[in-house]
């Protein structure tokens, strides 16, 4: 291999592997960005919630669950802006290694160019040439001689171009290290300004703790009533499943009979399930992890499962499903198409609306007008009904719980991650 065809290899490498990596750096960057915007979206609007809330004169329990999700999307998003600080770090650094391979192959091309300029000096004879030439001793090395100079003559001109090339390419990446070093700057001071603005939250958090701390009496209250509204949700979902079941079963072992069959054995915990019904329940199965959020706009405030009480200590709760605060007036939507099971008026729970799915149900809780009835067939996003609004609380939440035959599932598993 010559040295020019070498040192093109060693040119067409970097360029190529300087086009891989920006693709790679282009898209991580690009993910990272989206999911910045997405958690800032989410801060605003959980601030605009927060300035609701703190409307009422009195520190109140729903203040503190709206002011903890906002440090939590916060920390999150300190993370992604960190993300996004190596991300640059590792590709400034490739970019100097890059700068300083161009720099080097650049310098050898200059040497082996001004070698090859004092030569054709040297020789800048057009008669020496010619001579060169007829002085061969065969017609084959005449032709041999005419060659090897009009290749020589070509090799210089790609040595030209080459050079021309990588000065290019340095001047693009010095060009590009800038604008990163720039970057990385207006990240460090972002991830700054978070910083700061997490400090100022998780004070602001602990004072509410306290002063919600003198209220034990009233949120262990609330607490029961919560709980208790929790408990009849539940007991009715229980009770709608298993009739339901029993239905099922029913038709089936008559479909059974009149057909001179056997009917299937079913668990007592899950639907015998028509055709229609399998494909309704594979398809809602197969959306798991995008299905649309309940509300157009909402933050997570109280997750599914046992968790610590924010307040009261040594005091577990539990959420058999999430809640979702919104803004007031916010209308409850369908998540998955389906047929309403039952629309039921829960104390403490506001009106309900329980979608099935195949063996699949959605559960949504706290509205207070409903626009669709038992039976209905139902549309993803489609509207069941406006959400109860507390004046004197400033509070806006949908409950969403997700269940498969008898068992509760984790609504956060299963709809879009904002």
């Amino acid at each position: 291999m010559s040295k020019f065809n070498k040192y093109l290899s060693v040119f067409v490498f970097l360029m190529l592997f300087s086009i891989t990596s920006s693709t790679s750096f282009a898209q991580n960057k690009k993910d990272l960005e989206n999911k910045k915007k997405e958690l800032q979206k989410e801060i605003s609007l959980t601030n605009k919630l927060l300035n609701e809330t703190k409307k009422n004169k009195e520190t109140t329990l729903d203040e503190l669950v709206k002011l903890k999700s906002k440090i939590n999307a916060r920390q999150e998003l300190i993370s992604t802006i960190h993300q996004g600080i190596k991300l640059v770090n590792k590709q400034i650094s490739e970019t100097q290694q890059n700068i300083t391979s161009l720099q080097n192959e650049l310098e050898k091309l200059k040497q082996e160019y001004a070698k090859m300029i004092y030569y054709a000096y040297k020789n800048r004879s057009n008669f020496d040439k010619v001579m060169f030439i007829f002085s061969s001793s065969s017609f084959n090395q005449a032709y041999k001689r005419l060659k090897y100079i009009q290749q020589y003559s070509e090799y210089r001109k790609k040595q030209a171009d080459a050079i021309v090339k990588t000065q290019q390419e340095l001047k693009e990446k010095i060009a590009q290290l800038e604008i990163d070093k720039q970057e990385k700057s207006a990240l460090l001071s972002l991830e700054e300004q978070e910083k700061q603005k997490l400090a100022l939250e998780k004070a602001e958090q602990e004072t509410t703790v306290q002063k919600l701390q003198t209220k034990e009496q009233e949120l262990k209250s609330d607490l029961r009533k919560k709980e208790e509204a929790a408990r009849k949700l539940q007991k009715a979902i229980e009770k709608i499943i298993e009739e339901e079941i029993r239905k099922a079963r029913e038709a089936a072992a008559a479909a059974a009979k009149a057909s001179n069959k056997d009917p299937k054995s079913t668990s007592t915990t899950s639907f015998p399930m028509t055709p229609e019904a399998q494909k309704l329940s594979n398809s809602f199965a197969s959306n798991k992890g995008s299905l649309p959020w309940p509300v157009m706009e909402g933050v997570i405030t109280d997750r599914f499962g046992q968790h610590p009480h924010p307040v009261l200590t040594g005091i577990v709760v539990n959420n058999n499903g999430i809640d979702i605060s919104t803004t007031k007036g916010a209308i409850a939507r369908a998540i998955f198409d389906g047929e309403v099971s039952s629309v039921a008026i829960i104390p403490g729970g506001g009106k309900v609306v329980m979608i099935r799915h195949g063996e699949y149900l959605s559960v949504y809780s706290y509205l207070s007008d409903v626009y669709v009835k038992k039976g209905d067939k139902i549309t993803t996003k489609q509207h069941l009904g406006t959400l109860v609004s507390e004046p004197d609380k400033a509070k806006t939440t949908v409950h969403l719980e997700i269940w498969k035959g008898m068992t509760k599932l984790n609504p956060e598993y299963w709809i879009f991650r904002k």
